[in-house]
């Protein structure tokens, strides 16, 4: 659940040469990052720290130590600080790991100078979600706890209902799982509890409050009435998702005031959605004023995305002189997350695959993609298995752990949204689910970049399975490819029971190009055994395709230049 993106402001410090290089790599690749000038490193890294998120100083860890230390004041505020080496071989997460994002931004600077992270927290040692890393805010006895589930201990996680949270290890049991009311808890509620040493308690992000409010409201009233509000029924304002009110309210400087200083988001409505919305308080003389008989608990109601039925109203509109407020918890979603994970090589999976195996609970997927991921996964991570054949098994498994509530990846080979996991699954998931695609680089995208450089211009993929998709319907589409000129490629070109197809779609292409037209076939492309062929429609083979092949057949205009596949795009300044 942490956020991959670095830093909206990062100070770099840098006392040698060798420093500033490398700080003009990374200002290179992050414009919000800037060399922190004064006149003496000491004073630039102070300023880096007064003024950024987050600081990375090319300096010795010992220095920076010294300089930083008198400045320290809590975690959740102080920025993140990274330490990199003369020779920019270590990328030290020195301060703010979790809190700060100083973990993932030594990652990502490790990745940028090639250099090595180095990350010592206790949580990322062992491969565990630390409680601050988790995205929701963390209260009570986060330490202890933290201790508890990596020493191994007993943890009781009690939730208020189901919320999709990551993987967490075995020793984390649920309440029903474990009835003993002793030991170390881990609560998930949007509920004020008091503070003991053995508890910590995750904020969900379950509460929405409604706000009305006559025009120049001061922002006291409102903030008095929203936390008096919370706290007469015993809510914490952490949990707070959005506030929400009527769009012709949203210059409202005492809204707009209240909003920033909770850090949330705030989220209008117009006056026709509001009105649509039922309410136990309605008003007529609201409604002549703004033209929807409520703008607090209707607002609530529809919260950040607009499904009132998720919602359940915990206070009615509540006023003082000039504003009012009414709160709704809104059910948790279940988050699906659809992952492609390229076509084979882990060094060709994208970060943000990576960062979604890694938040989920339950992981789906064919087993022989299941293999490739393993040791990614986080222990405890729940894995759902299965052969070929079971794809539409394993979309309908994926969305009933969604609906569930859970944190759920459905994998697939290449870009799950191509021949792949997206399409069985989304056909099944509902407005209950949060869904998340993650793309990956195609077999396709591999087999052409090891080809050369067939896709250049317009090309077409085409699956030559007639499982799902009468043979009829194929060949008028590879005749329509063929006759509009583009570069073909076949997907699921040949197999032992199906071995008669590729010839025909050739014979196809080949009634429209020259014979000497290229085809490349690659197999296994990224993959332990990949194979580059090269051929013509008049040589090919296709004995020699099989299902882990990619069949690449060139345009009218693909030529080989120095035995790579080649489609001039046809720029101007070619002529």
């Amino acid at each position: 659940m942490t956020d991959q993106n670095p830093p909206a402001r990062i100070g770099l410090v840098a006392a040698t040469a060798a420093g500033r290089r490398h700080a003009d790599t990374l200002t290179a690749a992050w414009p919000h990052a800037r060399l922190i000038e004064a006149q003496t490193v000491a004073d630039a890294l102070r300023t880096a720290w007064a003024g950024c998120d987050a600081v990375i100083a090319f300096l010795a860890t010992g220095a920076v130590v010294r300089i930083v230390a008198p400045l320290l004041d809590d975690k959740r505020t102080d920025p993140a600080v990274v330490v990199v080496d003369e020779a920019a071989r270590h990328a030290v997460a020195l301060l703010g790991g979790h809190a700060g994002g100083g973990n993932a931004l030594a990652e990502q600077v490790a990745g940028l100078l090639d250099a090595r992270p180095v990350i010592t927290t206790a949580t990322d040692a062992v491969d565990l979600p630390g409680l601050d890393t988790l995205g929701w805010p963390v209260q009570g006895a986060v330490a202890a706890v933290s201790r508890a589930i990596l020493d191994g201990e007993p943890v009781r996680l009690i939730a208020d209902t189901d919320w999709p949270l990551p993987a967490l290890p075995p020793n984390v049991r649920a309440a029903d799982e474990d009835p003993t009311d002793d030991g170390y808890r881990l609560l998930v509620t949007d509920r004020v509890v008091p503070p003991d040493e053995r508890t910590a308690v995750l904020r969900p992000p379950s509460l929405v409050v409604g706000v009305g409010a006559s025009r120049g409201v001061p922002a006291a009233e409102v903030a008095e009435l929203l936390h008096r509000v919370l706290a007469e029924v015993g809510l914490d304002p952490a949990s707070l998702r959005c506030v929400a009110t009527a769009d012709i309210k949203a210059d409202e400087a005492g809204i707009r005031s209240t909003v920033d200083a909770l850090g949330v988001p705030l989220v209008t409505w117009s006056a026709t959605r509001l009105a649509a919305v039922d309410v136990p308080h309605p008003s007529e003389v609201v409604r002549a004023a703004v033209g929807t008989p409520s703008v607090a608990e209707a607002a609530a109601l529809l919260g950040p995305d607009g499904r009132a039925d998720d919602a359940t109203l915990l206070v009615g509109k509540t006023a003082t002189a000039m504003a009012t407020v009414a709160v709704a918890r809104h059910a948790p979603r279940g988050r699906l997350a659809v992952v492609g994970l390229g076509p084979g090589a882990a060094d060709l999976r994208t970060p943000r695959a990576v960062a979604e195996l890694r938040r989920a609970a339950v992981v789906v997927g064919l087993d022989q993609y299941l293999d490739q991921v393993r040791d990614v996964l986080r222990p405890g991570t729940r894995v759902l298995s299965s052969g070929l054949g079971a794809e539409e098994a394993r979309a309908r498994a994926a969305v009933a752990e969604a609906a569930a509530g859970r944190a759920v990846a459905l994998i697939g080979s290449g870009d799950a949204g191509v021949y792949a996991m997206a399409s069985p699954a989304l056909e099944y998931a509902d407005e209950r689910i949060d869904v998340v695609g993650v793309p990956g680089v195609t077999a396709a995208l591999a087999a052409g970049a090891l080809l050369g450089a067939p896709l250049g211009h317009d090309h077409a993929y085409l699956s030559l399975s007639d499982l799902h998709t009468p043979w009829d319907v194929i060949e008028r589409r590879v005749t329509a490819a063929a006759e509009g000129d583009f570069v073909t490629l076949f997907y699921n070109p040949r197999s032992r029971a199906r071995d008669w197809q590729l010839g025909k779609a050739l014979g196809i292409l080949a009634a429209h190009r020259s014979p000497d037209t290229p085809v490349g076939v690659v197999r296994n492309a990224s993959r332990p055994g990949e194979q580059v062929h090269l051929a013509t429609l008049a040589t090919l083979d296709p004995a020699i395709v099989d299902m882990y092949s990619v069949v690449v057949v060139g345009s009218s205009d693909t030529r080989l230049v120095a035995g790579r596949m080649v489609t001039p795009r046809g720029y101007r300044w070619r002529s």
